[in-house]
């Protein structure tokens, strides 16, 4: 296979997201992770009558419906439509808050959620050596596009990336086909030009596969992919796999002596 384009996931392929870095706060005398904390004092003089507790089990909730929606038919979610649950879960109008609020609730969610994650230095000399013979590309499932654009830029590789397609933009999310073919359409490519590189097999690869994309999954725990999903071509148990796939010197090209669990 050759190739001319990388594709990426973004968290959890290109960037770890660790939970543990997420602000601490106390709810009902027990320590959790969470924005909470930080969100409740800028909504609290809009919502008399609603304390820390009700404001967490309510933020918590707001995002438990948005998966679900999500998971009806792939539709995106946005930071904003989330937050008008949550509001509503509130008992709160969404019309009545006032706009700098909810734009001073969504930035400060985002920051906090951003800090959890970061890039790996070995994923950030990955993909400069990439840049160097492919065109770079993002397709990511996040709710908020710009805080996504905030990381790459945080970590100095924005300018790596050809293409950064998110979800919140795209309005559906992997694996529904248009995400991909948003990236295809910007970049004047097709599926066969591309590699995906992802590490959900139900959502990267089934995604991927759909459109007509070869697929490496990131599977570091070597777990089994579910039953009935199609299979990658490629199965990494870490990114730095691919520079043995992406044979240096010969763009696309299968290498010569393959790890034993990388398949295709």
């Amino acid at each position: 296979m050759t190739f001319s384009t990388v594709l990426f996931d973004l968290f959890d392929t290109l960037v770890r997201f660790d939970r543990n870095r997420l602000p601490e706060v106390q709810i009902d005398g027990r320590s959790v992770r969470s924005t909470a904390g930080h969100l409740f004092p800028i909504l609290a003089p809009h919502a008399p009558g609603v304390d820390l507790v009700r404001f967490f089990d309510a933020l918590i909730w707001s995002w438990q419906e948005a998966e679900r929606v999500r998971a009806t038919d792939y539709r995106e979610v946005g930071a904003p439509e989330r937050f008008a649950l949550l509001f509503r879960r509130l008992d709160l109008d969404p019309g009545r808050i006032p706009a700098d609020v909810l734009d001073a609730l969504l930035s400060t969610h985002k920051r906090h959620l951003a800090q959890a994650a970061e890039l790996p230095p070995e994923h950030l000399a990955l993909i400069t050596r990439l840049a160097r013979r492919f065109r770079l590309g993002i397709v990511s499932n996040f709710d908020y596009a710009p805080t996504a654009h905030g990381i790459l830029e945080r970590e100095r590789v924005a300018g790596l990336f050809q293409v950064v397609v998110v979800s919140a933009d795209v309005g559906w999310r992997k694996p529904k086909p248009a995400i991909f073919e948003a990236a295809f359409r910007r970049l004047g490519i097709g599926p066969a030009d591309a590699l995906f590189v992802g590490d959900r097999a139900d959502i990267d690869v089934v995604g991927a596969k759909a459109v007509g994309m070869a697929v490496a999954w990131l599977n570091p725990s070597g777990e089994a992919a579910p039953p009935g999903l199609p299979e990658p071509e490629y199965e990494l148990k870490s990114l730095a796999e691919l520079e043995r796939i992406l044979a240096p010197g010969d763009p696309g090209a299968e290498p010569s002596e393959p790890p034993a669990h990388l398949i295709g």
